[in-house]
């Protein structure tokens, strides 16, 4: 943005996830607001692509092939991060995975590694990410948690845990961290679609019966999920410590328009 209206030109953010779709636009969008940033993902063939679609428009982006479950490969990428962009200022935990499976059934391995992504992956990076941020007098969080975290999402293991365990983690850390600098907020997604949520919108009708339950009566984009974010780790949101954003399209307000009434 030419008039940096939201102050961040200049910034350095790393992403999480950068390589899906959230994680995509997010990128997209803090290059076009003049920051520069760190692109971390498990997938590094996506990662170096959208770096090298970013450099070659004239903006700034290093990708690093990371797995964030892991500590020492998130130590690698804060390294990484610190030799290239020379420091972070923005940390967005948006990495994320699904897995299907009722609470009957689910294995132990199985609910933990989707807890080690989702929601120990994301403690672990702003761990990692604190001392640059401190050297710069702190910094902003982001998290992507879900509506999942408050609205209960059944056969789907630990999902919806792991994301009220995100939205928890990031309201201590703004408790913790916010007297040196910090502030920590949540984005919670509803009804987005994304590489990970398409395989729902392949099926019949599934696109016209999800949108018939919203009260906006469409699906929302990475982009509508980007702009929050955004938001959220720019200067214009420098008294917000600890809150959500909800990116639902109303569908947390719906409960008592599907409840019978008669004569209403």
């Amino acid at each position: 943005m030419a008039d940096n209206w939201l102050g961040l030109n200049g910034k350095r953010a790393v992403v999480t996830g950068a390589a899906g779709g959230m994680g995509r636009a997010i990128a997209l969008s803090f290059v076009a607001a003049g920051a520069e940033v760190a692109l971390l993902d498990f997938n590094a063939e996506g990662c170096e692509q959208l770096a090298a679609q970013i450099n070659a428009a004239g903006g700034r982006a290093a990708p690093f092939a990371v797995d964030t479950s892991s500590q020492a490969s998130i130590a690698a990428a804060a390294a990484g991060v610190q030799r290239d962009l020379g420091g972070c200022d923005i940390l967005v935990n948006n990495a994320g995975i699904l897995r299907p499976g009722n609470l009957a059934e689910i294995g132990l391995e199985q609910w933990n590694q989707l807890l080690a992504v989702n929601l120990t992956g994301y403690l672990l990076c702003a761990q990692a990410f604190r001392p640059m941020m401190l050297a710069g007098g702190g910094g902003a969080l982001v998290h992507i948690a879900s509506i999942a975290a408050s609205n209960p999402q059944p056969r789907s293991g630990a999902y919806s845990p792991s994301k009220a365990g995100v939205a928890m983690l990031s309201r201590q850390l703004a408790l913790e961290w916010g007297p040196d600098g910090f502030r920590s907020n949540i984005v919670s997604p509803g009804m987005i679609r994304t590489p990970m949520s398409e395989t729902f919108y392949q099926a019949p009708g599934i696109k016209e019966r999800r949108e018939a339950m919203l009260p906006s009566r469409r699906i929302g984009t990475a982009q509508d999920i980007a702009d929050a974010v955004i938001f959220l780790a720019s200067n214009r949101a420098s008294y917000v410590n600890g809150g959500e954003i909800l990116v639902d399209g109303g569908l947390d307000q719906v409960v008592m328009e599907l409840t019978p009434r008669p004569g209403y």
